[in-house]
C-alpha cells in the first residue's frame, strides 16, 4: 500500500542532519553535508527486451532488471513541500505511463528552446556569437571582418528570418551569386554562417543538420574554389632580380624603403615588420624576438639578423618601447599600405610585399642546399601535421643564422647567380663566392 505525507512543513524546517528523508511515493528531502536542502524523485526504470518488448529478467533470481534514477525537483528555498508533492505526482503519472519523466523535462525543455528560437533571428545569433568569440580572435580587424562580410551579403538574406527556418535554399540564395565572381569572400562568408548555426545549435535554438555545411552537403551543389577560379598567389619578384631590386629600393628616402628592405632580409610578414618595437631587438646577440600575439601561428618567432638588418635598425632611432619603423602619426606605427604604394611609386606594381617571402623561398630551394623544414622555419609557416610538431621542438637557430647571412650576402650582390650554396659551405661570405664552372657539379 502506497503511503504519502510522511512529512509536514515543521520536519522540513528543523530537519537538519544529512540523508535522505521520505515523504512517500518517491518524493524525499535531500539534505547535503553543507546544509543545503532540496526535493527529489526517485524511481525504477525497468528493462525491456527491445525485440520483444517483455520485461527483462535475471536469469538467478526472476526478478526484473533495471535501474534506479533521481530527479531534482528544485531547492526548498523556492519549492515548498506542497508544490513538491504535487511535482511528484506527475511524475508518478508519467511513470504509470512507462514515461521517464526526466527524459519528457529534457523534451519540454527542448521545446521551450525551440519556441524561444522562432524569436530569435540570425543576425540576433551572429551578433551573440560574435560577442561571445571576440577575445578568442587575434586582434578588431579579424571581428570588423567578420561583422562586415555578414553585413554585406548575409543579413540581406538571412538577418530577420528566424534560426529554424534557414534551410539550404536559403544558404544558396546567398551564397550562389557570389560563388564564381568572389570565391574566397564567398567561402569565408559560409565558414562564418556555418559557425553561426553550429552554436545556435549548440545553444538549443535549432535542431537538424546544420544547412551551410560543405562537405557532403553543399559540395554536391557548388563546384569547387578550385575549378571556379585558380588562386592567385602573391605577384613575386624572381631571386635573380633581387640583387638589382635592393639596389634601387637603397636609392629610395623614406621609413617605407626602410622597412621594405628590412622585410625582405627577414623574410618577415608586413605585419611583424611595421608592428616591431625597440625592446624586441637584442643588437649583441643580433636576434629579433617577435612575440606570439603578432604571429600568425600566434607562436613567439625568434629571427637571425645579418649585419645588413642590424645596421638597418640602428639606423631607425626610436626608444626603448616605439616602434621601430614609424608612421606619419605619432605613436602609430607605419601604415600597411605604405610598402605598397613604395613599390607603386617605384613603378612595380606588379609586386607586392608578400611575394618576397615566395623569392626567399624560390631562392632557397632552386640555389641552396638548406633543408626544407629550415627554410618553413624561417618563413613562420605553422606545421600542419602534429606528428612532425611534436618531434620538431627546437627553432634550428643557429643554421638559420647561416640561411639568413646567405640570403643577405646574395641580396647584396656577393653570389653570384650560377652558383648553388650548400649548407656546410655558408660559414662566411668567401664561401659564396663559388666558381660558376663548379655549378653543375654543386646542383642539387
Amino acid at each position: 500500500m502506497l503511503v504519502l505525507g510522511k512529512l509536514t512543513a515543521l520536519k522540513v524546517a528543523q530537519a537538519k542532519r544529512p540523508g535522505l528523508y521520505g515523504d512517500g511515493g518517491g518524493l524525499y528531502l535531500q539534505i547535503t553535508a553543507r546544509g543545503s536542502k532540496s526535493w527529489i524523485f526517485r524511481f525504477w526504470i525497468a528493462e525491456r527486451d527491445p525485440a520483444t518488448g517483455d520485461f527483462v529478467r535475471d536469469a538467478a533470481t526472476n526478478k526484473v532488471k533495471g535501474r534506479a534514477r533521481e530527479m531534482g525537483l528544485g531547492s526548498c528555498i523556492t519549492v515548498s513541500l506542497k508544490e513538491a508533492r504535487d511535482r511528484a505526482l506527475e511524475c508518478r503519472k508519467l511513470r504509470e505511463q512507462e514515461i521517464d519523466p526526466i527524459a519528457a523535462r529534457e523534451a519540454a525543455r527542448r521545446q521551450a528552446a525551440m519556441a524561444r528560437a522562432k524569436a530569435l533571428t540570425f543576425n540576433q545569433a551572429a551578433a551573440s556569437y560574435m560577442g561571445s568569440h571576440r577575445v578568442a580572435w587575434k586582434n578588431d580587424k579579424h571581428a570588423a571582418q567578420w561583422a562586415a562580410t555578414l553585413k554585406t551579403y548575409a543579413y540581406p538574406v538571412l538577418g530577420e528570418i528566424s534560426l529554424q527556418a534557414i534551410d539550404t535554399t536559403l544558404i544558396m540564395t546567398v551564397i550562389e551569386p557570389i560563388w564564381a565572381q568572389k570565391p574566397e569572400t564567398a567561402n569565408r562568408l559560409r565558414g562564418r554562417i556555418e559557425s553561426v548555426l553550429d552554436w545556435a545549435t549548440a545553444r538549443g535554438y535549432r535542431q537538424g543538420e546544420n544547412p551551410a555545411r560543405w562537405r557532403g552537403h553543399l559540395d554536391k551543389l557548388l563546384p569547387s574554389r578550385a575549378k571556379v577560379r585558380k588562386i592567385k598567389h602573391h605577384s613575386a619578384l624572381p631571386y635573380a632580380e633581387l640583387p638589382a631590386f635592393l639596389a634601387a629600393l637603397r636609392a629610395q628616402d623614406g621609413v617605407a624603403a626602410r622597412a621594405l628592405e628590412f622585410t625582405i632580409l627577414t623574410a618577415a610578414r608586413t605585419g611583424e615588420t611595421i608592428g616591431a618595437r625597440r625592446s624586441e631587438f637584442s643588437p649583441r646577440e643580433k636576434l629579433w624576438t617577435v612575440p606570439a600575439e603578432r604571429m600568425k601561428a600566434s607562436k613567439e618567432h625568434r629571427v637571425p639578423l645579418s649585419d645588413r638588418a642590424l645596421e638597418l635598425i640602428a639606423t631607425q632611432a626610436s626608444a626603448e618601447d616605439a616602434f621601430v619603423f614609424p608612421g606619419g602619426r605619432p605613436g602609430q606605427p607605419l601604415s600597411n599600405m605604405a610598402m605598397l604604394m613604395l613599390l607603386q611609386r617605384m613603378g612595380r606594381d606588379d609586386l607586392t610585399v608578400h611575394g618576397f617571402r615566395s623569392t626567399f623561398r624560390d631562392w632557397a630551394s632552386e640555389r641552396t642546399n638548406f633543408a626544407g623544414e629550415m627554410v618553413e622555419m624561417a618563413l613562420a609557416h605553422a606545421i600542419d601535421s602534429k606528428t612532425e610538431a611534436a618531434y620538431r621542438r627546437g627553432d634550428l637557430f643557429e643554421k638559420r643564422r647561416r640561411l639568413m647571412d646567405t640570403w643577405a650576402s646574395f641580396c647584396n650582390g656577393v653570389a653570384r647567380l650560377g652558383t648553388v650554396v650548400r649548407e656546410n659551405e655558408m660559414t662566411t661570405k668567401d664561401a659564396m663566392i663559388v666558381n660558376d664552372g663548379l655549378h653543375s657539379s654543386l646542383t642539387v
